[in-house]
């Protein structure tokens, strides 16, 4: 059996998870984060609450990220889950090179065997609070149409699947993503049949990728504070 090119579409994914590495940075420590109060700000929030009867605590300590680091992406799924989805990939996966570890990683597997191919990654992104995970799924999923919430992953779950067309070649891609906390977890999952040139069912896609998810999202607890 012949090994046959793989299209121009597949071999460009990777250009996106840089793209969206800077994001996530920039939602953690740029322009986008929080002023700090000024000192004016600071007294007069002091005095209303010293007038209400409250207890002013200057120098307590901000509420503790729920997770503070991301966790290892590779082995976030377990084999098993890995060959079910990606039939001929190592379970181990790759890890993509990433700009800040504690922010951001990154794990792809991928794997032609016979004729078919599969793609998947999952991500994930920690921000310094729910309010900007929260922010940041907002504007993901307004990107995006034609797809639907997932219920009972994490805090709020939605997925979509759309279908390509390359010279002729159909690829399905899903993609769903995931906040929980001030964590998000994005899994892209997507195949292509190089003998039918069609594409699997958008079911199967769909259900590879909440699959993958979910695993993701319960192994977000190996970054969690302890404090």
């Amino acid at each position: 059996m012949h090994s046959l090119p793989l299209p121009l579409a597949l071999t460009a994914r990777l250009l996106p998870v840089a793209v969206l590495a800077s994001a996530g940075w920039a939602l953690s420590s740029g322009p986008l984060a929080a002023a700090p109060a000024t000192d004016h700000e600071s007294a007069r929030s002091t005095q209303s609450a010293r007038n209400s009867g409250g207890v002013s605590a200057p120098g307590a300590s901000p509420v503790a990220k729920k997770y503070t680091a991301a966790p290892a992406p590779c082995p976030s799924l377990p084999a098993a889950t890995v060959k079910s989805l990606v039939p001929g990939a190592k379970p181990a996966g790759e890890e993509i090179p990433s700009t800040d570890r504690s922010v951001r990683r990154t794990c792809s597997w991928n794997a032609l065997k016979g004729y078919d191919y599969r793609w998947l990654d999952v991500t994930f992104e920690i921000m310094d609070s729910q309010a900007q995970a929260q922010k940041s799924y907002g504007e993901r999923i307004s990107e995006k149409s034609g797809g639907g919430t997932v219920p009972g992953l994490g805090d709020a779950a939605y997925s979509v699947v759309n279908l390509s067309t390359e010279d002729k070649q159909q690829t399905r891609e899903g993609v769903v993503l995931v906040r929980a906390s001030n964590a998000l977890v994005a899994v892209t999952y997507n195949g292509s049949d190089f003998e039918t040139k069609k594409a699997p069912a958008t079911e199967e896609i769909n259900k590879g990728a909440i699959k993958a998810a979910k695993a993701a999202v319960a192994a977000l607890g190996n970054g969690r504070t302890t404090s």
